[in-house]
């Protein structure tokens, strides 16, 4: 099992909330109110760059093409090496459907 650094009562509580959602339009109604508008765009954007890095692009081509920072970039590339994963489930399991 994974020892989490984020691991509380209440971020338990949180994943199971997102858990519960069942469709992308509930997706879209909970993080609405739970996130900022910026806050979305940077989490789907860092999604993207790490989907870009999995598929080879270069770093440079990335900031391009996604508007991300170079830093933003490579520490995502940092997470996809030596991170918990996530994207790489993530990732994975988008590309099966």
């Amino acid at each position: 099992m994974l020892t989490s650094k984020i691991q509380s009562a209440e971020t338990d509580a949180l994943f199971r909330a997102v858990l519960s959602l069942q469709t992308e339009e509930e997706c879209y109604r909970f993080f609405e109110d739970v996130c900022t508008i910026k806050e979305i765009r940077d989490i789907a954007q860092r999604l993207e760059v790490a989907r870009l890095l999995k598929s080879g692009d270069t770093v440079a081509s990335i900031a391009q093409r996604t508007g991300a920072s170079t830093t933003t970039v490579s520490r995502v590339n940092r997470c996809l090496h030596y991170g918990a994963g996530g994207y790489d489930l993530v990732l994975d399991r988008a590309a099966q459907k």
